[in-house]
This record gives structure tokens, sequence and C-alpha cells, in this order.
């Protein structure tokens, strides 16, 4: 970097001038320019009108070797800093930008101290007098692997806030969205500007708290080791939605700094959720599955097919519900086609314990039918052959007790569905599945599985019926 004559390591633009004394309280003007010139982290250096050096600084040093001391006052870079053989053309471009308009760029070879050679990039432009005519010109310059890299850096910048498949967010020191791209602004359900500044509990329904731990986590202790997948909620004109987003994130540091302080964090993430879904649904797909099969596996060693059908009650029950119950039609069993003497009554037969796990438990033996009233989702069931599904929905919890109350269920329940029970074309009862406030409703791939249950249940329960009337017959 360059020092003031007043060091004895560089001159000024016309070195006869007086020394200026040191100002009241303050460095002289000498003193101020040399400051500045050394803390430039590119090589500066400067020619008089006759072009001879007068300022050299420390980063010209760095890159070429020569020091301000061996540097300034020579006439030109011919025979040291250029070699003999391009001095005239190196010098005759620098030297135009005395009389151009506007800075000038170019590229050309110098020669380092030891010999060797340095490919830069250099931007010049005259430096005028008082009266504005050129006095001389100033050039800066770095190396061109050095600027190459500057430039990718500002490319790569620049196209991940334009034109990147993912989204990539700027967090300040005090977790708000400081500079968001185009795929982020659209993943968060908003503009580009709208975003910024914001706390992240307004840009996200679920998740903020999440999302803020991880990035506070990463000001104080640096970027994870792995990606994260995150579950969000984002506001959407359909309402809200869920979206897993895997996200990658660095701490952001000053360069300019002599201790690293923290700027912010880069949040780069790209959506996953249909994968994610897409592997949730597989894993639970295999895991219904293989109960199932160790369901009926189990059932198969029962010697009481009513017993079997409580054996696959409960297999059924792990992962999927809170409780369960199997109503039996009773005062015997229509064909499809055959008048029903009236409206269905149902018996319990079978149920799962409501104060705690346990296995289900044969209920019933007296046959009286269960206190359905009119509209029951089981009795709708039964009517229709097909199934139903019913919930509490948005009431107050003690609205909610009541609905379950109504409807002869545990009083924790808010979701509920009721699968038919049918064998050998008849309607045989139903089975019904119970889900607490800390579960999600039933949706239709949990009809699917509980119509699986169901069909299993019902061959069951009607090989205890074969049974029972053969048991009667031999009697």
């Amino acid at each position: 970097m360059s020092a003031s004559r007043r060091s004895g390591t560089t001159d000024e633009l016309g070195p006869d001038e007086p020394e200026q004394p040191d100002g009241p309280g303050g460095p002289d003007g000498a003193d101020l320019l040399a400051a500045l010139l050394d803390g430039m982290d590119a090589a500066l250096c400067a020619f008089d009108g006759d072009g001879v050096v007068t300022h050299w600084n420390r980063e010209a040093e760095r890159i070429l070797g020569w020091s301000a001391a061996e540097a300034v006052g020579r006439q030109g870079f011919a025979g040291w800093a250029v070699r003999e053989a391009d001095a005239e053309e190196v010098e005759s471009r620098l030297m135009s930008a005395m009389h151009a308009s506007g800075r000038q760029v170019h590229e050309f070879a110098l020669l380092t101290k030891d010999g060797g050679r340095v490919l830069v990039r250099t931007q010049s432009a005259a430096v005028r007098g008082p009266d504005g005519k050129p006095a001389g010109l100033y050039c800066a310059f770095s190396e061109v692997h050095a600027q190459i890299d500057l430039e990718r850096s500002i490319a790569l910048s620049e196209a991940l806030f334009d034109d990147a498949s993912w989204g990539v967010v700027l967090v300040d020191a005090d977790l708000r969205p400081a500079v968001v791209n185009a795929h982020a602004a659209r993943a968060l359900g908003a503009g580009r500007t709208a975003v910024l500044g914001r706390p992240l509990g307004e840009l996200l329904t679920r998740g903020a708290e999440e999302l803020e731990n991880v990035l506070t986590h990463v000001l104080a202790e640096g970027a994870p080791p792995a990606p994260a997948e995150l579950w969000v909620g984002v506001r959407t004109p359909e309402g809200e939605k869920r979206r897993c987003w895997r996200s990658g994130f660095l701490r952001l540091a000053s360069p300019l700094a002599e201790e690293p302080v923290p700027l912010g964090v880069g949040w780069l993430f790209q959506d996953v959720t249909e994968a994610k879904q897409g592997e949730q649904e597989a894993s639970l797909l295999r895991f219904r599955s293989n109960q199932l099969h160790r369901a009926a596996r189990a059932a198969a060693e029962c010697e009481d097919p009513a017993e079997a059908a409580t054996v696959h009650l409960d297999f059924a029950l792990a992962g999927f519900a809170d409780h369960a119950v199997i109503d039996r039609v009773a005062g015997g069993v229509p064909g499809d086609g055959e008048p029903a003497a009236g409206p269905p009554r149902l018996v319990r037969v079978a149920a799962t314990p409501s104060g705690g796990p346990g296995p289900s438990e044969l209920t019933g033996h007296a046959g009286l039918p269960v206190r359905y009233g009119e509209g029951h989702p089981a009795l709708q069931c039964v009517a229709r052959a097909g199934s139903v599904r019913a919930g509490a929905g948005t009431m107050a919890a003690e609205e909610a007790r009541e609905w379950a109350r109504a409807r002869q269920w545990p009083e924790d329940t808010v979701h509920a569905l009721c699968a038919v029970l049918r064998s050998r074309g008849r309607t045989l009862g139903v089975v019904t599945f119970l889900r607490g406030a800390g579960r999600t409703a039933f949706e239709r791939s949990d009809a699917t599985y509980a119509e699986d249950v169901s069909a299993r249940i019902a061959a069951a329960l009607d090989l205890a019926d074969l049974a029972a009337r053969g048991h009667d017959h031999d009697s």
C-alpha cells in the first residue's frame, strides 16, 4: 500500500511541493492520503503527466514484490515492471487514459521483482489539476484470477437471487428476511419486497419457532453439518398448506472486519413435500400390510372365531386409532334385497378399553341394543353398507365432549370412522374406529384400511355364527 512522502516511501503528485505542517488535533493531507491508499484492497499506482510513478501502495507491492521506495520516481514500467518488448504498448494504453473520458480497462502481463509474470486487469483514469487539464493518471489493478473470482462470486449471487430453482433467503441478525429471491417469495406466498423485514411468525402459520431456533443456532455455532427438513405452514388463497422444506444454512460474516462479525444467515431451501408425503405413505402402507399379516397369523391360532375378530381389531388399532368398537345387527341378518323388519338395532359385541391400553374385550352377552340416536354414523353405515366418517369439527372442548357422549363414544373422541361388516352378501354390523384430539381426522386412505380390517372381522363373526348354529343343531 502507499505511504506519504513524509515516511520516505512515496511521492506526491508534484514532488517538489513543500510539506504542510500537521493541523491542530489531526493528520495532514499527506498522512490521510497515505492511510487511505494503504487501506485499499486493490493495488494502485499513479503517474504524473510525464509518466513518472508518484504513488505505489502496499497491495501493489504484495502482487509484484516491488516496494514503494523502489517504484516511486521511475519513468513508466519499462525495464522493471514490464518487459522491454511490451513496454511501449503497455505505456501507450495506460497513458491514453489521460485523454479519454471515464475509465479505461485493460489486461496485460506485469513483471514481479523475482522475474515472474502476473496477468493483471487494470482500470485507469485521468487525474485533473485545478485548471481541469490532465495532470496525470491513476491505475488500479488486480490479478486476473482474483478479479474473475470476484466476478464469479457476484454472478453467483445475482443468479441465486434471480434464477435459482430453490429458495434463497438472507436473514439478518434479528432473524428477519433481508433479501429474498423470486422462488422463496413464491413459496412464502408474498412478493419479494413484501416479506422484507417482517418477523418469520408473520410469514409462516406453523414452524416459525423451529426455524428461528435453527437460525439462532447457526448464528451462534455455525452451519449444521447436513441439511434439515422443516415442516411449515404457509398461507395460500386456498387456505393454509403444510410444506416440507429441505433446508441448508450458512453463517454470514463480514469480510471487512478483523473479528468475525455475523451479518446474518444464508438460508437455502427446496420444497420436498411431495417426496416426503410419498415416503410417509409408503412407510404407512408397509406398516399396515405387516399388521394385517400379523393379525391373520394370530387369528388363525384362535379356537373361538369371535376371539379372532378381537385379534384383528387389536392389531388394526396400533398407530391407527385410540379406541374401537364392534356392533352387530340384532334380530337376524337379512340378505341383500330382503325387506328389513324395521330400523336396524345394533348390539355391542366387542370394545377396546377406554381408560387405558389393553386388549379388546367381548361384551354384549345380554344382547341389549346400544342407544344410538337417529342419524348416528354407525346406523348410517349399516343403512348405506359403506364407510362413514364423522368429526366434532371446530367445536369448543366442552361441546366436543358432549358431541361424543351423545353418540355413546368416549368423551375424548373428536374423529370417527365407521366401516360396515359384510360377509356372504349380508351386512353383519359395523366396526367404529375413534380418534382423540391429538390425532388428525380420518382420510380416504384410512377408510380403505378400515374396510380391509372390517372384511376380516366380518368373516370371523360370520364363522362364529355358523359355529354357534352348528353347535345348537348338534345339541
